[in-house]
């Protein structure tokens, strides 16, 4: 990586390449990598999680929503600015700094686990949505889903990253919509929201739920194609040594995850809420179905049919950018491209064979999560690490406080997951 001669210090690449100076659009028209990023923090996972949550312990973890969303917007921050700087992906600054083979294999390895698991829960949201919709049996609504993932990685491919958010953000509207209508017909009590802000655990099952919901909100993948999302749509932005643009790319930046986050962690929170409010004790809501069914019983048709409108556009979307998240993997690790057709069948068959064995759709969802929830760390210190590093981000390496942020969000989803393991290993 070239040198600044001046100061002897290193500058990003996306700063020292000369590239073609294209027109920088402005407002509105700079927000979006986010908002597809973000479709992550609202997959299938996201809405098991919450929902067994609220039904299950009521208003006990809206803290562990609240807390998530708000590292989460720092880790997304932190990835996209990774992406405009660079110019590069997290997978792609890895593949060229972990320099034994072997050990980018092994980091190659648990990152597509964590795709894969992440395809599970977004294939069987879509499946189930489909089935409580339009009575599709599960195997087949999962083929559908990948089918339609495939379509809209294939706009992405041809028509560029713009349309690809579009379709994306259209989706992230329905999702919205869906998720949060029910709780305007069945408000929570607020005393009881307010009272589940205090940090607490009641046994195993909350701890579990928590990673559950941990790694449903701040998701590897998410971490991953938030760098790519920001590279494909702003490389060609940045010209030469013009710190102006990316100033200006990081400020649109920090508006673009904010609403973003504002939105996944309204919808997550109002997921809970609903089913805290409506579903705690109601026996059978330990199921997607059991909810929807719940749902139409207590608070009406429409509600329940919006309910999986919502869970079908979750599971649409979320599987595309898991899939666009995949491919940035393998390649950035790997140096490796294949075709995209078979590169999602290969997530995609591990979902199916769930779909078709007859797991329970609910149980897979939630054990899903808390793998990705193992994967956090595996994405997050690296991204931590070499935003704080000035030969990596040159003028715009992140602030101590900020990598103090950073770090402690670190070191809290670590323990929660240590925690989460004696507790299982010891039937605490």
């Amino acid at each position: 990586m070239p040198k600044n001669s001046a100061s002897d210090t290193v500058v990003p690449r996306s700063l020292t390449t000369p590239r073609a100076a294209t027109p920088l659009p402005r407002g509105l028209w700079l927000l979006g990598p986010a908002l597809v990023a973000g479709v992550a923090y609202l997959d299938p996972g996201n809405v098991a999680s919450n929902m067994t949550a609220g039904a299950s312990y009521g208003y006990l973890l809206v803290w562990v929503v609240v807390v998530g969303n708000v590292m989460a917007w720092l880790i997304q921050y932190l990835s996209a600015k990774l992406g405009i700087v660079t110019g590069q992906s997290l997978p792609e600054v890895l593949g060229e700094r972990i320099r034994n083979p072997w050990a980018r294999r092994a980091y190659w390895l648990q990152a597509e686990l964590v795709a894969m698991a992440t395809d599970i829960a977004e294939v069987i949201g879509g499946a189930v949505a489909l089935y409580l919709l339009f009575d599709i049996p599960l195997l087949l609504g999962g083929a559908i889903t990948g089918a339609v993932s495939i379509g809209l990685l294939l706009v992405q491919a041809r028509r560029g990253a713009r349309p690809f958010e579009f379709a994306i953000i259209g989706l992230l509207i329905i999702i919205a919509v869906g998720f949060t209508a029910g709780v305007f017909i069945g408000p929570p009590d607020p005393a009881s929201v307010v009272g589940g802000l205090v940090p607490r655990f009641a046994d195993t099952g909350s701890v579990l739920l928590a990673a559950s919901i941990l790694g449903a909100t701040i998701m590897p993948h998410a971490i991953y194609a938030h760098s790519a999302l920001t590279r494909d749509r702003f490389g060609g932005s940045i010209h030469t040594t013009d710190a102006g643009r990316v100033r200006t790319l990081l400020t649109a930046t920090r508006w673009d995850v904010s609403i973003a986050m504002l939105i996944a962690g309204s919808v997550n929170l109002a997921i809970l809420l609903l089913a805290a409010a409506n579903l705690a004790g109601v026996e059978g809501t330990d199921s997607l179905e059991g909810a929807h069914a719940a749902l139409a019983a207590g608070l009406g048709p429409v509600v329940a049919t919006l309910f999986a409108v919502g869970l079908l556009a979750s599971g649409l979307a979320s599987t595309a950018v898991g899939a666009y998240a995949g491919g940035e993997i393998l390649h950035g690790l790997l140096k490796v491209r294949i075709p995209m057709l078979a590169r999602r069948l290969v997530t995609l068959i591990p979902a199916l064979l769930i779909l078709g064995l007859g797991v329970d759709p609910t149980f897979a969802l939630v054990l899903s999560q808390v793998v990705l929830s193992f994967g956090i760390p595996f994405a997050l210190i690296p991204l931590v690490a070499l935003t704080a590093q000035r030969r990596t981000l040159g003028a715009f390496t992140n602030r101590i406080l900020t990598t103090v942020a950073g770090v402690i969000a670190s070191v809290l989803l670590i323990a929660l997951n240590a925690t989460l393991l004696w507790l299982v290993a010891t039937g605490g």
